[in-house]
């Protein structure tokens, strides 16, 4: 090859390098922070197809995981997934950024009971995405008789046999609602009093565990568990001997959504991902595909009747009328975590 020809190929090797270079750093991208075991991938696969953007997807396990990632920073997502309460703190410590609306018309979409809550006033922050309650899921096949209350958790009888929910937040709100209490009291010695009780359960658990509790349950590892109702869903869905029941003392009803963080590089991006999040079509796949329930009306009519005639995804007024929100804990959090490490270290 002469010394010309050889000088052409490498001038071109190197601009199809840089060709290729350049489209990498060109495709625009959004990261995104959800619960484990959150979404249809499939959806995620369908917006990249459909907007050109590339999804990077993390998963966290707790409300407090995600508060503790975002605050240290070193992480930079677009969209993010958090409760009700962690909604309020965020937006208390200036973590978020207020939605351009203008850019998310499927937000209309949504029913109205779902918007305008205590946590984001006016939804100036955030778009819900699910709902559901907590409350106790069991076999029928292992226990011999219905299970009502709270209480039933504290059975000598089943002993061995109960998952409690490894989530401070959680376990504490079902001792507190046991005894009596609101599950967002500020009262120490209330709380002090629901860490007793979890102490004297502590004996009869087999294990606190997270996303891991449907398998055991599912499997038949485990007789009770305590669980999102999404979660519920699912379970039943994959052995029908499975009951859910929200407990007569009461419980939490909850609200997950997505919002922007303040150091978010593409808030373009972001706000066309939860518009894509919130088209009917798309969040009933989504429903279809975790078991929770959407706030969007015209997404629930497309799902299947067993999913939509469901009182676990979709309770009555009457059945959710005795439930609280969670409120932001921050100021009493250090009692919150006192506790939950005094528990975790009892023998």
């Amino acid at each position: 090859m002469t010394k010309k020809g050889l000088a052409l190929l490498l001038v071109f090797v190197l601009l199809g390098t840089l060709a290729l270079t350049g489209c990498g750093d060109d495709t625009p991208s959004i990261n995104v922070y959800n619960w484990g075991d959150y979404i249809d991938m499939d959806v995620i696969r369908q917006f990249e197809k459909e907007y050109g953007i590339k999804v990077r997807y993390d998963t966290f396990a707790t409300n407090e995981d995600l508060y503790v990632k975002l605050k240290q920073g070193g992480s930079s997502y677009d969209v993010i997934f958090p409760s009700d309460y962690m909604i309020e703190r965020m937006t208390r410590e200036d973590l978020l950024v207020k939605l351009d609306k203008g850019n998310i018309p499927n937000m209309s979409k949504i029913d109205e009971k779902f918007l305008n809550r205590d946590y984001d006033p006016g939804n100036e922050y955030s778009v819900p995405y699910m709902w559901g309650t907590v409350g106790i899921i069991y076999n029928k096949t292992m226990i011999d008789k219905p299970l009502t209350s709270w209480a039933d958790l504290w059975n000598e009888e089943y002993k061995g046999q109960i998952i409690m929910l490894n989530s401070q937040r959680d376990s504490l709100a079902v001792a507190l609602k046991k005894l009596g209490f609101s599950m967002n009291t500020r009262n120490i010695d209330e709380l002090e009093a629901a860490k007793e009780e979890l102490v004297r359960q502590k004996p009869l658990v087999d294990a606190y565990l997270g996303d891991d509790i449907k398998g055991v349950i599912v499997a038949g590892d485990a007789a009770i568990g305590v669980v999102w109702s999404g979660d519920a869903v699912a379970m039943i869905r994959d052995n029908p001997d499975l009951e859910y029941v929200i407990p007569s003392e009461g419980t939490n009803l909850w609200f997950d959504a997505m919002v922007i963080p303040k150091n978010a590089k593409n808030k373009e991006g972001a706000e066309k991902f939860i518009d894509f999040m919130t088209r009917p079509d798309i969040s009933a796949k989504n429903t279809e595909y975790i078991g929770y329930s959407t706030p969007i009306p015209e997404a629930k009519e497309l799902l299947t009747d067993e999913i939509k005639n469901s009182l676990v995804a979709y309770p009555t007024d009457e059945m959710i009328e005795n439930t609280e929100i969670f409120k932001d804990p921050t100021d009493i959090i250090g009692e919150y975590d006192r506790i939950w490490t005094e528990l975790t270290s009892e023998q």
